[in-house]
């Protein structure tokens, strides 16, 4: 039986990021993606020009529409723009009792906003303490605590902590906007580092929609019965082939998109 994974974000006409990004990813590590459209952006490699957040309704109708009938196996959510968008969607999964990923999308790689500021309060206090793990980066960590952001380890470290405090089951804090030749990821519960993922820090420009690949390769992985640990440890393994091969993609003036399907068809 195939194992379904539901992603629920926002639609980015290049193709990049966003709910086919999650799609792709899906399908490149063996699950059914099923999706729910919470807004709709005009997007491409280099900025994002305009976003129609979709109505609440129709929202709800969407999750409503895959939960009734398909046995996700787990959830995904990314962008969410409002607080009205995130009330609900929280409610519209109350009742979901598999893992949860949460991506707390803010900013587009174009360094356009996805999130609205008055949103940032509700998401911390109605979708982290769902998540089974939440995603944040430097930046999204740092504005989900009030802090600045984290300039080594151990601050990573402190500020994951501090975000399972706020009742997220663990947070893998990601260390793409740190310095230095290896970029490190940690894995965070209360407890302290559960595990540690490092990688070359590759030098492309390629490397739209990587927070949203991640996040949804960890889904995928949960979805097909992974613990938390695998599923990153899975995801992060993809995610590193596919920024490797993203040059090879030649896609867009700005910044281009992972290679997906590196696996299946080379560029």
């Amino acid at each position: 039986m195939a194992r379904i994974a539901l992603t629920i974000a926002g639609s980015d006409s290049g193709g990049g990021a966003g709910i086919q990004a999650d799609l792709k990813a899906f399908s490149a590590l063996g699950t059914f993606g099923t999706s729910v459209i919470t807004a709709v952006t005009a997007q491409n490699t280099q900025a994002v020009t305009a976003v129609h957040p979709i109505p609440l309704d129709v929202v709800r109708a969407q999750i409503d529409a895959v939960l009734s009938d398909m046995d996700v196996n787990a959830i995904k959510i990314g962008m969410l723009a409002t607080p009205e968008i995130i009330q609900t969607v929280a409610e519209a999964i109350r009742d979901f009792s598999g893992p949860v990923v949460l991506d707390t999308v803010m900013i587009a790689k174009s360094g356009d906003a996805l999130l609205a500021d008055e949103a940032v309060a509700t998401l911390r206090e109605v979708l982290v303490p769902r998540a089974t793990v939440i995603t944040p980066n430097l930046p999204e960590a740092a504005r989900l605590l009030d802090q600045a952001s984290a300039v080594d380890d151990a601050d990573m470290v402190a500020q994951g902590q501090a975000l399972c405090a706020l009742g997220a089951q663990a947070v893998l804090m990601k260390g793409g906007h740190a310095s230095g030749e290896i970029c490190r990821d940690f894995l965070v519960s209360p407890e302290g580092v559960a595990a540690e993922f490092t990688a070359q820090r590759k030098n492309t420009r390629n490397t739209h929609g990587t927070g949203c690949t991640l996040s949804s390769s960890v889904a995928a992985g949960l979805a097909k019965g992974l613990n938390l640990e695998d599923a990153v440890s899975e995801a992060h393994a993809y995610l590193q082939g596919a920024i490797a091969a993203a040059d090879d993609l030649n896609i867009g003036k700005g910044h281009g998109p992972l290679h997906h399907f590196h696996r299946v068809w080379p560029a």
